[in-house]
């Protein structure tokens, strides 16, 4: 690997190069006027995100009320930290849904995130250009499929008088149950998560792969590397950076483990399987008109997501990567 190692180290060797003279910074107006269609070309997203994001973010003030949608935000009787009493005071509705979704968390985290670089790595290392697309083209579809037609194709599938089970009725073997058993639940919204999302997944490893340096590669076959060590020594550190930043974010939002999907199959189950801090929100916010419940669960819910974010970003600090933001 003495060449891999050559080439490795000059990619990664700093350019020492005669430096030139800073050009003088422009001002401000100079900018705008030079970037300005970009500027026009952002200011519906811009629009879009304090309308749908920043604004809504003032509704939290809820949490410390005693809510009533007829008196509004402005007279509803504040009420300090009462709503929280079912986080701190550990209500077992809040509990349940607090360990459930921290178990689809985990798995999500654990079988789920490695899977699209697994697939990534094998479409890159195994599969000729014409296969790769085709396989590409496949994988993707689902992930344009919405829930309600997910799950109401692995119920024509899977369930009781699907096509499976109907399939082993005619002949004459004996039939399973997967639709409906709450201790099949999380797998089986594990499954789904794998079959609609993890093609899609794909493209930006894929994306990531394609800028590695083609002359690693064309070293490793001078020095006749088989294809697993040019994925472990080329590929893996090549699109390390994307995976702890597409990791963080994921930790990130981690408390959200799929509302529309969970709540599509709650009644099959029950809530004691299948509730989670979204869910939980909804069924306190919307069914129960427990306002302040709700938002207090989801403003902690938030809270705490912040607090994985910056942890993880710190961690990847300690371990040199640059993470989601610099230091």
């Amino acid at each position: 690997m003495t060449v891999i190692a050559r080439k490795a180290a000059d990619s990664e060797a700093p350019e020492k190069k005669d430096q030139a003279p800073k050009a003088p910074k422009a001002s401000l107006g100079s900018r705008f006027k030079k970037d300005k269609v970009l500027l026009l070309l952002a200011v519906p997203g811009i629009l879009a995100l304090l309308v749908f994001q920043y604004i809504p973010l003032l509704m939290n003030v809820i949490a410390f009320q005693d809510f009533q949608p007829f008196l509004g935000i402005t007279s509803s009787p504040f009420v300090g930290f009462d709503n929280f009493r079912v986080i701190f005071n550990g209500d077992p509705a809040f509990l349940s849904a607090l360990s459930n979704t921290l178990i689809l968390t985990l798995i999500q985290v654990v079988f789920v995130f490695p899977l699209p670089i697994a697939l990534a790595l094998l479409l890159n290392s195994f599969m000729s250009e014409k296969w790769k697309q085709t396989i590409q083209s496949i994988l993707y579809l689902p992930h344009f499929l919405s829930w309600v037609i997910v799950v109401a194709l692995f119920q024509q599938m899977l369930g009781n008088a699907g096509l499976v089970n109907t399939w082993l009725r005619q002949a004459d073997m004996s039939t399973f149950q997967i639709i409906g058993v709450p201790e099949l639940f999380h797998a089986l919204l594990t499954s789904q998560i794998i079959w609609k999302d993890t093609g899609w997944s794909t493209i930006i490893f894929l994306a990531a792969i394609s800028k590695v340096d083609a002359s690693l590669y064309e070293a490793a076959a001078i020095d006749r590397a088989p294809a697993w060590r040019r994925m472990w020594h080329i590929t893996l550190p090549a699109i390390r950076p994307v995976i702890v930043l597409l990791l963080i974010l994921r930790l990130g939002d981690s408390l959200t483990v799929g509302f529309e999907q969970i709540i599509l199959q709650q009644v099959a189950v029950g809530t004691q399987v299948s509730e989670v801090l979204d869910t939980y929100v909804y069924n306190n916010g919307i069914i129960g008109g427990n306002w302040g419940v709700a938002a207090a669960v989801g403003l902690v819910k938030g809270i705490v997501s912040v607090a994985l974010v910056l942890g993880a970003n710190k961690i990847a600090h300690l371990f040199g990567e640059r993470g989601v933001y610099s230091k």
